[in-house]
């Protein structure tokens, strides 16, 4: 029983360690994107912004006479 105890213990205090090593390793490989990259990635969510916005405005263009139908 108190070997268990003492298992939990090391397991408890282990695992917050384990996880800033791990985050602390994550920061390190990452690296700060040069321009070709950033303009990539902002063409890209301006691209997704468009196309939400246009398949939004198609359904709601279907889906007004639609309801009007029904109505």
């Amino acid at each position: 029983m108190a070997g268990e105890k003492g298992n939990q213990n090391e397991n408890i205090l282990e695992s917050p360690i384990k996880f800033i090593q791990e985050g602390n390793s994550f920061l390190s490989k990452c690296k700060k994107p040069n321009l070709k990259e950033y303009m990539q990635i902002i063409r890209a969510v301006g691209i997704g912004f468009v196309a939400v916005g246009v398949i939004g405005y198609a359904i709601k263009l279907i889906h007004i006479p639609i309801r009007y139908v029904i109505v």
